[in-house]
């Protein structure tokens, strides 16, 4: 289903500089109205910023500025379902078409978002989590758009063939069925994907026991380098259910628990104040406001596109394909994220156009956030390279 494009919400600005503009444009070939972020002369190189989740164009307010004044056009708009961006089916979980949520239609809408601001295209492109993902997507199946990718979070991977298994999907093919594997362990587990992908997941979502601000600031907190357990994360031996078993339970949960359920847990003894230094209480609440005022529903159908099986091949016709721009990782040491799927970042090594894995200490899973001072050298030390 694709609505026709609605006209952007009556809402108070974001609390930003005056210098980072704040607009809404119109793509009719999407549905949507997109809500993005901008600084820099429109005139100078381009550079796309691309959110995940739970985030939103927001999270880049501290990089925004920086890149600008290094002599960038930047750009960071909110995706399909995220924050102030229209048009997303956000029907209840059982009638949502889940197929607008594809990886080719988020991609979809970033090339329509460039292509309704007159950009033919950019000079770089960084995309964190979620983002990463749609970023080399983007730049996989066109290059002549994306000329240099940033993944942060999220390595690339290659594109899996038709029909051969993908992570946590539980799909037919060859390979070993994680789902299976999880709920088989002495003490069984879930994969926050599949989690996330459910009705359950959806519902627990909106409704924390805790309260969304509250849980918002356990489930950053614990996913950040400031939870003192993430300094173990590091590569995994093996695509095996007792493997990823040994990252924490906002990645592979106990079986039964809710997200709202496990952040609690995983609060046991933490300071909650401790990521204010990096983390204001204002900045919280315009996360708790946004995602009480949409809902997380249509952002988590994402994780349904890409964990039912109908929508499991979405990306196949480009199995093969290489990725040919070149390509930097800048992201937190203490991110499972980087980890989450056994040899995607060791693999990366293997791209012809690789120009280098930054992992900034001090840093987990909100690297632009925790440490953006370290991320945008990262960013302007790889574009200064190519």
């Amino acid at each position: 289903m694709t609505a026709k494009p609605q006209p952007q919400p009556t809402l108070p600005p974001l609390p930003l500089p005056a210098t980072i503009s704040q607009s809404y444009i119109t793509t009719p070939s999407t549905g949507l109205t997109i809500h993005y972020l901008s600084a820099g002369p429109p005139t100078s190189p381009t550079i796309l910023l691309l959110h995940g989740y739970p985030d939103l164009a927001y999270s880049w307010r501290h990089t925004i500025l920086p890149l600008a004044n290094a002599g960038f056009h930047v750009l960071a708009p909110d995706q399909r379902g995220f924050g102030r961006t229209i048009g997303a089916d956000t029907r209840p979980w059982r009638q949502v078409d889940v197929g607008s949520f594809t990886m080719t239609n988020l991609a979809r809408d970033i090339l329509a978002f460039l292509n309704a601001l007159g950009l033919k295209e950019v000079h770089g492109i960084v995309g964190h989590d979620f983002g990463a993902v749609v970023a080399s997507t983007l730049a996989l199946v066109r290059p002549d758009v994306v000329n240099r990718l940033v993944l942060m979070s999220h390595p690339y991977k290659p594109i899996p063939e038709l029909d051969e298994y993908k992570n946590a999907t539980g799909t037919a093919g060859q390979g070993p069925d994680i789902n299976a594997e999880l709920a088989a362990l002495e003490e069984p587990r879930t994969h926050y994907r599949v989690y996330n992908s459910s009705e359950k997941g959806a519902y627990d979502w909106d409704h924390p026991e805790q309260g969304v601000e509250e849980f918002l600031r356990g489930y950053i907190h614990v996913k950040s380098a400031t939870w003192a357990r993430n300094q173990a994360a590091g590569t995994l031996g093996a695509y095996t259910g007792a493997e990823m078993a040994k990252m924490p339970g906002y990645y592979i949960m106990p079986q039964g628990s809710s997200m709202p359920e496990v952040v609690t847990s995983l609060m046991v003894g933490e300071d909650p104040d401790a990521t204010k230094a990096w983390l204001s209480d204002e900045e919280l609440q315009v996360y708790a406001s946004e995602w009480t005022r949409t809902g997380f529903l249509a952002a988590l159908t994402w994780y349904r596109a890409k964990t039912e099986a109908a929508y499991a091949d979405d990306m196949a016709l480009w199995a093969g394909k290489v990725l040919s721009v070149p390509v930097a990782v800048v992201s937190g040491k203490q991110d499972w994220g980087n980890y989450q799927e056994p040899g995607a970042l060791e693999s990366m090594e293997k791209l012809p156009h690789l120009k280098g894995i930054t992992l900034i200490d001090g840093a987990g899973h909100w690297p632009q956030q925790e440490k953006p001072e370290e991320v945008v050298k990262g960013i302007l030390d790889f574009l200064s390279k190519c």
